[in-house]
C-alpha cells in the first residue's frame, strides 16, 4: 500500500502557475448606485459573497443609520470620512492611510465629510447588504 501522501498527490490535479494581477486605475470598472456611491470590484461578487472592492462616495454623502450583516474592513485612500454609531457626537475624521473596521450588525452612520470625494479600499467578509435601522 502506498503512503497517504502519495495517494493524495496522485489524486490532485496539477495546479496552474500563479500569476500577478495588475489593474491600472483607469481599468477599474466602476458601477454607480442610485445614491451615487460607486463600486469597482477587485475580487468576489459583492452581492453574493465576501468581496474586495474600491468604493467612491461623493463629497457630502451621509448614510442613514444602518447595519451590515458582515464585518467591513477599510483603508482610506482619498478624502475624509467618519464612521460612528448613531448616538456619537463629533465623531473623529479619518483620512488617507487610515484603517477602519465596522463589526457586523453594529448600527452606524458613514459620511464623506471632505470637500472632495472619498475613496476607500474595502473588504467585507460576507455579501453586501444595507439594512436601515431606527436609532
Amino acid at each position: 500500500m502506498k503512503p497517504l501522501a502519495a495517494l493524495l498527490l496522485a489524486a490532485t490535479p496539477a495546479l496552474a502557475d500563479p500569476a500577478i494581477i495588475l489593474t491600472p486605475t483607469d481599468a477599474l470598472n466602476w458601477a454607480t448606485t442610485p445614491e451615487g456611491v460607486a463600486f469597482a470590484p477587485l475580487s468576489g461578487d459583492r452581492m453574493t459573497e465576501a468581496y474586495f472592492a474600491m468604493v467612491r462616495l461623493p463629497a457630502g454623502t451621509v448614510s442613514p443609520p444602518h447595519i451590515k450583516s458582515a464585518t467591513m474592513f477599510g483603508l482610506m485612500l482619498e478624502g475624509e470620512m467618519t464612521h460612528a454609531t448613531p448616538d456619537a457626537v463629533n465623531p473623529p475624521k479619518i483620512g488617507p492611510g487610515a484603517y477602519y473596521e465596522i463589526p457586523a450588525n453594529l448600527p452606524h452612520i458613514s459620511a464623506c465629510v471632505s470637500a472632495t470625494p472619498c475613496v476607500t479600499m474595502l473588504y467585507q467578509d460576507g455579501a453586501f447588504d444595507f439594512l436601515p435601522v431606527t436609532p
